[in-house]
């Protein structure tokens, strides 16, 4: 799997991610809350919503930093090493551990993503490993 294939699958989980939460939210909260302003906070029925808007925010918050590595390396072309590919299927593995509350193997997935933007940073500074 290549950079841009990564790239491509990264955006397409953010579309999952929004999706899983919009699905849960539906119960979790209601349809008035989704598609209305949300002037004001709802208590949400059951841990889903919470969970799914937690993974959500989870996700945002490290897809930036792949994707500027992502985009870094491509530029460069120094490509061709397995952080990306490592990210991608850490953070798809994360999505249901954080839904079904697996802790500790979620810690686990989220550690394996930031071992995969560490490999795409000292790809991008010009080293030959991984």
């Amino acid at each position: 799997m290549n950079e841009l294939t990564c790239l491509e699958l990264s955006i397409v989980l953010w579309f999952v991610h929004v999706t899983i939460q919009g699905v849960v939210g539906m119960t979790g909260v209601g349809p008035r809350y989704l598609f209305g302003s949300r002037d004001v906070d709802v208590e949400p029925q059951g841990l889903l919503f919470p969970r799914a808007t937690r993974a959500l925010r989870n996700y945002v918050e490290n897809l930036g930093p792949f994707v500027a590595a992502d985009l870094g390396l491509i530029a460069t072309q120094h490509t061709g090493g397995i952080g990306a590919m490592i990210w991608v299927i850490a953070r798809i593995i994360y999505i249901p551990l954080y839904l079904s509350g697996v802790s500790n193997f979620r810690t686990l997935c989220w550690m394996a993503s930031l071992v995969g933007l560490v490999l795409m940073l000292l790809r991008l500074a010009g080293g030959t490993g991984l």
